[in-house]
């Protein structure tokens, strides 16, 4: 089972969802970049469930704790362990998926392949495991605002359901999308995506959606021409997630219906430095950053576990139905934002260091 990511900056997660707890082994940190638990803490409580109203009740504090890799509060270059303990654990709500397999989620596949899994709140396929991320990517995220201190990552929900919010990305801010439980920069979008999430937890179903990631301030030349290209790595990164369907760059899907002609960025100069008048490449042009700002759309599908009955399959083979109990979020988007932020720090930060390395 892969459980590691990155070249130069990498990463290997650990833990279930109902085990005693989660985390990650970074590898690859460079020396001497201040880090303490609060700096860890601060994007945790992003992600951690119980924080509104519209997200999975579980009551977890999801407090870090690092093992190793810090010197009165510098990184030493060693591996940095952290640990989160879980402590809100209910083995007895997933009794009944023992044998029955919940529709879409892994629980079936993970049967195939293994023959075995953990069946509490889904082991490994769980977003818990992202706990271990989103650590790592505030790591990666202080490399990043020390070599490029003008480098910014703003996820946002773009989208919930048929709920479109208008947001500019060359303007939006992190103060923006923090103001409200939704995670949108569309003030006007926020109390009927909020209506429809909790609509959809009261009726125990549930709703997907697409979040939007602008990154500013990284400069031309990251990532590699042919099998690592920059957003090659950045969709493996966004559709490792739990619960991600789809990725797109810049133009993505709409770009098909342009022509070539409409579609080029036309390039020109401005203070010396070579620039785009148009960004339909979404900062990346044959696998390399072009210094524009990135920006992509990722797409969430609805939550897999509902609490309405449903037709299924048992693991001896018989047809059975399945109503599943347990704390769930009615829609991933608002805590998925700091994941989509921490995975794009983790491949940003691997391939600054690998472009440093060609240029030593």
């Amino acid at each position: 089972m892969s459980s590691s990511l990155g070249t130069l900056f990498r990463i290997s997660t650990w833990g279930e969802s109902h085990g005693p707890g989660v985390g990650v082994v970074i590898d690859g940190c460079p020396p001497k970049i201040p880090l303490s638990v609060e700096d860890l803490q601060k994007e945790l409580d992003r992600r951690r469930p119980g924080q509104s109203k519209i997200v999975t009740p579980r009551k977890e504090a999801d407090e870090a704790e690092i093992l190793s890799g810090i010197e009165n509060g510098l990184t030493t270059g060693a591996p940095i362990g952290i640990l989160v303990r879980n402590t809100d654990q209910r083995p007895s709500a997933y009794t009944e998926m023992q044998s029955a397999y919940r529709p879409s989620h892994a629980d079936y596949t993970y049967d195939a392949k293994y023959g075995i899994r953990s069946v509490s709140g889904g082991g490994r396929a769980s977003a818990r495991e992202t706990i271990g991320r989103v650590a790592a990517g505030a790591i990666a995220h202080k490399v990043l605002l020390r070599d490029l201190p003008n480098y910014e990552c703003i996820a946002y929900v773009k989208s919930i359901h048929d709920l479109e919010a208008d947001i500019d990305p060359n303007t939006v801010t992190a103060e923006q999308v923090e103001s409200n439980i939704v995670r949108t920069a569309d003030a006007a979008m926020v109390e009927p995506m909020v209506d429809l999430i909790t609509q959809m937890r009261s009726e125990g179903n549930s709703v997907g959606g697409v979040i939007e990631c602008v990154i500013r301030g990284i400069p031309p030349g990251l990532g590699e021409p042919v099998f690592d290209k920059l957003e090659a790595d950045l969709a493996k990164a966004m559709m490792s997630l739990p619960a991600t369907k789809g990725f797109e760059i810049g133009s993505g899907f709409e770009g098909t219906l342009m022509t070539g002609r409409d579609h080029n960025d036309e390039f020109f100069i401005e203070d010396g430095k070579v620039r785009t008048r148009t960004n339909r490449s979404g900062g990346v042009q044959g696998g390399i950053s072009n210094g524009e700002p990135i920006i992509f759309r990722v797409a969430f599908k609805p939550t897999a576990t509902i609490l309405i009955e449903q037709n299924t399959v048992n693991n001896a083979g018989e047809e059975t139905t399945l109503a599943a109990r347990g704390r769930h979020d009615p829609c991933v988007l608002p805590r998925a934002v700091p994941m989509v932020e921490a995975m794009a720090h983790l491949i940003l930060t691997d391939h600054w260091l690998r472009q440093k390395a060609i240029q030593a």
